[in-house]
């Protein structure tokens, strides 16, 4: 029995004819057929039933194909831990990122990693912080984008970048001219929140704390409203439906148009800093990078983490 034999047997019960199965396998179909009657032979066994219009598979067979299915997947993992003895950037990289990081990091992140590293191809999941977590702990996942805090996980963790929060006013309410905004000022507005679930939701909350009994009240609504995504409220907010606190790097770099009508710009919404009148520290998310200490590949971590550091990251401090 060889894995050549295991993968004709595959490819047939795949593709259900004998001379479709002997083009996928780039090799003749009497070579095919006459290599499938020899493993017939040694296992004593009758794997397929051959009609004029069809091949199907036996009972017996289902289960031989799914086992040589099996056996060629884990021979394929064997020459993907050689691959990346040879070099640990090789193979795929299977990295989790939050909803609200991912839409403003990935696009620059995947586009830096296919050019610096084209042998580690990315497979990405944008979730929840507490699903990454359970993905990364069952080994679902090799390493997340989250952000701090989160609950003790017994994970590696390398610091990224620190990241202001800046909010996110209509362009015609009365405070979206002035230069910056205090969490004072923001307490008599409507806030609009992320759903629960969404690690960020707790960050504005720390902020603007006096919104937490609205958030957790049904008739709460008519003071804080919940959006799906950061975009979506995004529009609510554009709409004049309230305010609502951003991470710097979800604000678009917004471009000055006709200066003579007062230096607009082109969005609707107004991104202002928030400072503290009593000179203490903006509010700050950090954002990190976390694995499984089991995880051996440590180049392809340090990989990920300096592709991270060559995005443009407008706004952000770079952490060491």
């Amino acid at each position: 029995m060889t894995l050549t034999e295991l993968k004709y047997i595959v490819a047939v019960a795949r593709e259900k004819h004998f001379g479709k199965a002997a083009e996928a396998c780039f090799v003749s179909q009497p070579t095919l057929s006459l290599a499938i009657k020899k493993l017939e032979e040694e296992l004593e066994v009758k794997l397929f039933e051959r009609s004029a219009s069809e091949v199907s598979v036996t009972p017996l067979g289902e289960e031989i194909v799914r086992q040589a299915q099996s056996v060629l997947e884990q021979a394929s993992e064997i020459k993907e831990i050689a691959k990346r003895g040879k070099d640990p950037l090789a193979g795929t990289m299977r990295l989790g990122v939050i909803y609200t990081i991912g839409p403003y990091l990935l696009p620059d992140l995947v586009r830096q990693i296919i050019t610096d590293m084209p042998q580690m191809p990315l497979m990405l999941q944008e979730n929840f912080t507490v699903r990454l977590l359970e993905m990364l702990r069952t080994g679902e996942l090799d390493c997340a984008i989250l952000a701090e805090p989160f609950p003790e996980s017994g994970l590696a963790v390398a610091p990224l970048y620190d990241e202001t929060f800046m909010a996110a006013l209509p362009l015609n309410h009365p405070l979206a001219q002035e230069a910056s905004i205090t969490p004072e000022q923001l307490k008599n507005e409507t806030m609009l929140l992320l759903g629960a679930g969404h690690c960020f939701r707790d960050h504005v909350l720390e902020v603007c704390p006096e919104f937490a009994r609205y958030a957790s009240q049904t008739d709460g609504i008519r003071k804080t409203f919940e959006g799906s995504s950061l975009e979506t409220i995004k529009h609510m907010v554009a709409a004049g439906m309230g305010v609502t606190l951003v991470p710097r790097l979800s604000v678009p770099e917004l471009k000055p148009v006709h200066k003579r009508s007062g230096g607009h710009h082109d969005s609707p919404v107004r991104y202002l800093p928030i400072v503290d009148p009593a000179g203490g520290k903006p509010p700050t998310r950090r954002v990190v990078l976390a694995w499984r200490r089991s995880y051996t590949r440590y180049e392809a971590i340090a990989a990920v983490r300096n592709a991270i550091y060559a995005c443009p990251l407008p706004g952000v401090t770079r952490l060491s």
